[in-house]
């Protein structure tokens, strides 16, 4: 258990500059030789100790020290650092306790699982970053153990119900680097949540670095920034993740003014306005402190 800035998930448009309660599992259901969490994805051994879904709430609504942006915005909980999906029961139990009691549920995940229990998990899940590892099906299940469809399909469910989504590809030189790979992860992305004809649905694409059993050297932060300027053509939020003195601000769609500016997880959010934000079914929406239209950025 930990409490980490919201960014580190990565959740950009999400409660931005605010922190949020995480909690980790040992486990699994993909085999990425690359991983940067082996020890905790790929060790059963890994020590931990045992929590019940009330208890577990308990200790977030408590918690001490959690930063948050506005008295509307109330604590935020999210499975993470391995794979949450594989513990799918106790999720369950945790994710109701947490919308009784104005948690909103995060989920952190690569995406495969089955469209029944999708369609169940996404019921009670706020925001969701999912891993899109590459756009080769062969990739996916030949090294990464997994299916590239399922993936897919559990993305589109989730912007389907609503779901706060952001996408992450760990860009693995040698494996999913092409352009004609990237390219294809970026007009799959293009194609889901529309705004001024550029999907609003952010792509974080993170560097690489050795680990596990995976040897290739480091992704270059020059090609990683200029994958992100190719893909920032078509996508209208592509950030990046992993390399030294990263600049990731975040442009308001309509006037262009900065709402929100990153440097590694110092963030400003004084271009959003939060004297306006306004409930729909349990949601608030963000407006640009410059022009005062509403952004694609979700509290």
């Amino acid at each position: 258990m930990a409490i980490d800035p919201i960014e580190k998930k990565p959740l950009y448009h999400f409660r931005p500059g605010s922190e949020i309660f995480s909690v980790g599992f040992k486990g699994c259901n993909l085999r990425c030789p690359f991983c940067q969490n082996w020890h905790i994805s790929q060790n059963k051994e890994v020590e931990g100790h045992f929590c019940s879904a009330s208890e577990l709430i308990a200790a977030v609504t408590k918690s001490a020290g959690i930063r948050q942006k506005s008295l509307a915005i109330k604590h935020s909980l999210a499975y993470t650092y391995s794979e949450p999906l594989v513990h799918i029961e106790f999720l369950l139990d945790c994710m109701k306790e947490g919308r009784k009691a104005g948690i909103a549920n995060v989920l952190v995940s690569n995406g495969c699982i089955n469209a029944e229990a999708a369609e169940e998990i996404l019921e009670f899940t706020d925001a969701a970053n999912i891993d899109l590892k590459c756009f080769s099906a062969d990739t996916y299940s030949k090294i990464l153990g997994g299916d590239l469809s399922t993936v897919l399909a559990f993305i589109k469910a989730a912007c389907e119900k609503g779901v706060h989504i952001e996408i992450t590809t760990l860009v693995v030189p040698g494996l999913n680097d092409s352009e004609e790979e990237l390219d294809a992860c970026a007009d799959f992305i293009a194609g889901l949540k529309k705004e001024s004809g550029k999907s609003t649905v952010p792509w974080h694409l993170s560097a690489y670095h050795p680990a596990w059993e995976w040897t290739a050297p480091p992704t270059s932060p020059r090609f990683l920034n200029a994958a992100a300027e190719r893909a920032r053509k078509r996508l209208a939020y592509v950030y990046t993740g992993n390399i030294a003195q990263e600049k990731n601000d975040t442009p308001c769609p309509h006037c262009g003014k900065i709402l929100i500016s990153r440097r590694g997880y110092n963030v400003d959010t004084s271009g959003l306005s939060l004297l306006s934000l306004k409930e729909e079914k349990g949601r608030a929406s963000y407006y640009c402190a410059f022009c005062g239209k509403e952004v694609p950025v979700t509290a």
